[in-house]
């Protein structure tokens, strides 16, 4: 009787734990299915990956953001190490250091297929040798894969047409996001609307604008203060509600720039639970100069929210223009006000894009399907 053939082995290479967490989780357990999953992350956490219900093995690795040639040459040197002694089938890495290293690593090891997923591009706002700079950068990185996975079809557009891979190169799961939507988690919730907003102190019937994500200036933050300044004025009773980490020390800046409305603008660090603040929202607002996809985009429309965003590659993907939600020039301070007072003036028009943008959310960017996508892929690019 012939011995039983070794499973395929899969390594996740990120540079941040908050990765698997927010956006892998659910891949990483369905892959366990069918292959040997290790995941590579910059965490001393051993209990990491059970604590989210995992069963892979964890290899800690110190990939930092910024470029630090020692601390990078030192990670390229274990990451080499790792792969050859683990003999992986497949390498797949998400986010650009993370990637960078973990290709040119597999390359040298030897891994047959070599995966990268590119979620976004930070050069995409940068200007003169620093764009070009990061933009070769992507090129090297997409030059090491064997496969390319893009988180949305007018960002492979973007990045085909900018030279940074060829298109037959690369693909997009499904319709876009790198994970899809957990229906299960996100989705309207009456309780918890009115729970939240008697803890926020805001009345039940006051329309509320919800930003949730990282708050820097490449995410149009600064524009949505200045538009929410001008809205307070014809909207007495509207909210401006802020979630997520203060990332260049904006808070102060916002609540100049809201005047005698800054008793309207209300602050909330980093969460856990951002359904909880989708469901006591009536409005989404993302004016940002830059996006992959806009994860958080099909998350509030599951929630049954209406969107106000950039008119930007990513973002085109997530947001149906004039039925989901209304799109802006990017840096349009003008055109995010005119489209915000055009959804709080009129409750039936907002309710209708929520609904077509929760019909739309279900159908079309579910988590399930997500996953499947990415193993169907994977099998596919074994055979």
């Amino acid at each position: 009787m012939g011995s039983r053939p070794r499973r395929l082995r899969l390594c996740y290479v990120v540079s941040s734990p908050m990765t698997v967490s927010a956006f892998l989780k659910d891949h990483i357990a369905a892959a366990t299915e069918h292959y040997d999953v290790s995941v590579v992350a910059n965490t001393a956490d051993a209990g990491f990956l059970r604590g989210l219900g995992l069963v892979a093995t964890l290899h800690p690795v110190e990939i930092v953001r910024p470029i630090s040639l020692w601390q990078d040459l030192s990670a390229l040197r274990v990451l080499v190490g790792l792969f050859r002694q683990h003999n992986f089938d497949i390498v797949h890495s998400v986010s650009p250091k993370a990637g960078l290293l973990a290709m040119f690593a597999a390359m040298l090891a030897g891994v047959r297929h070599r995966v990268h997923t590119f979620t976004g591009q930070v050069w995409v706002t940068r200007r003169g040798w620093r764009r070009w700079m990061l933009r070769k950068a992507d090129a090297l990185l997409a030059s090491l894969t064997s496969r390319i996975l893009v988180d949305s079809p007018s960002q492979l557009d973007f990045l085909v047409a900018e030279g940074v891979f060829d298109a037959d190169k690369a693909e997009v799961v499904g319709k876009g996001s790198i994970c899809g939507v957990d229906s299960a988690r996100f989705h309207p919730d009456p309780d918890e609307r009115r729970k939240l907003r008697d803890i926020l102190h805001i009345p039940q019937s006051d329309p509320v604008l919800l930003f949730l994500g990282r708050l820097n200036r490449d995410k149009g933050v600064l524009d949505l203060a200045d538009a929410f300044a001008i809205l307070a004025q014809q909207f007495p009773a509207a909210h401006l509600l802020l979630v997520g980490p203060d990332e260049e020390g904006l808070v102060e800046r916002i609540t100049a720039a809201s005047g005698v409305a800054a008793n309207r603008v209300h602050r909330v660090d980093y969460t856990h639970h951002p359904e909880r603040y989708m469901a006591a929202a009536d409005i989404f607002c993302l004016p940002s100069y830059r996006e992959g996809f806009g994860q958080v985009l099909v998350e509030a429309a599951a929630v049954g929210l209406p969107v106000v965003a950039s008119r930007i590659y990513g973002v085109t993907d997530a947001v149906v223009d004039g039925e989901t939600g209304l799109l802006h020039p990017p840096g349009d301070v003008v055109a995010i006000q005119v489209a915000l007072a055009r959804l709080i003036s009129d409750a039936p028009q907002r309710a209708a894009m929520g609904e077509r943008a929760l019909r739309r959310a279900l159908a079309e960017f579910s988590q399930a399907e997500s996953t499947q996508g990415l193993m169907a892929f994977y099998g596919k690019m074994l055979d």
